[in-house]
């Protein structure tokens, strides 16, 4: 299997240089390595996608030098395969359904034992209110969790090959413990969504045959909940490739409101794409 990276940016606002940081390094990456580097767009926010950050999408990553195949994968177009993996893990008595609100769960976490994790890579972590054993058919248009310590108890032991953090270079294993204790039991279907990130990146990864993730240390976390998902499912696991951040003169790290680091601003004011390598360190 020849190599194969990509870039999955959301159409929910205007890439910045952290964008173009990851999906450089990982063009650059398929190119040195006579691989593939392909590009997909996670839009299953469909409330905050809009077809014109799509085009600008494009225009940018073309812009910077960047090229893909055709035609772009697309999460909105990928339902019937997230409902396929839904409907396994539910025959599997593995899901259920949750009606906590934010402030359900903030007010159940509120006091938590001591020493026990309050924030794990998937937000506040459950506590688990409406974990039950549910039978029947898959409910349409509501929020499961997966029962996380059930998935695990079938499963043997879960590791990946981590390649950019120089902290956790080489095989990095995926304990139950940690998963039960310091994420918990995930969502991987939201209402009015159909899915969730965690499932569907794992999905799609898979189907586009990628086998070096590369993309920022903040999803570093959320690795774990990958490979278990993908151990669930019957998915290889990818090599993945964590790169530092690109942040502020503040020492934040830059998220899509911050409209004064858009490519497109840095293109409007004359800069060349060599210009943009040389300020993410390329």
């Amino acid at each position: 299997m020849s190599l194969t990276t990509r870039f999955a940016p959301s159409p929910t606002g205007p890439l910045h240089l952290g964008h173009a940081y990851s999906a450089l390094l990982a063009f650059d990456h398929a190119q040195a390595q006579k691989g593939q580097f392909l590009l997909r767009i996670e839009d299953i926010d469909r409330s905050r996608s809009r077809a014109a950050w799509e085009t600008q999408i494009y225009d940018d990553l073309a812009w910077l030098g960047i090229s893909w195949p055709e035609p772009v994968m697309r999460q909105s177009q990928r339902q019937d395969a997230y409902d396929t993996a839904l409907d396994a893990l539910w025959a599997r008595g593995l899901l259920y359904p949750c009606s906590c609100t934010r402030a359900d769960i903030a007010a159940a976490t509120s006091a938590p034992q001591e020493g026990a994790p309050l924030l794990g890579p998937d937000g506040v972590i459950y506590p688990g209110t409406c974990r039950k054993s549910v039978q029947g058919p898959r409910p349409e248009n509501a929020v499961l969790r997966l029962n996380m310590a059930a998935a695990l108890r079938d499963l043997g032991p879960l590791s990946f090959t981590e390649t950019g953090l120089p902290s956790h270079r080489g095989l990095v294993p995926v304990t139950s413990d940690n998963l039960v204790q310091a994420v918990g039991d995930i969502v991987l279907s939201r209402r009015d969504m159909g899915t969730s990130y965690h499932l569907s990146v794992v999905l799609d990864d898979a189907a586009q045959g990628i086998t070096d993730v590369m993309r920022g240390a903040d999803l570093f976390e959320a690795t774990a909940i990958h490979v278990v998902l993908q151990a669930l499912l019957g998915l290889p696991t990818p090599s993945y490739h964590h790169h530092q951040l690109i942040r502020d003169d503040t020492g934040k790290r830059l998220a899509k409101r911050d409209d004064a680091r858009a490519i497109s601003l840095y293109r409007a004011q004359g800069m060349s794409p060599a210009d943009i390598r040389a300020m993410v360190g390329l």
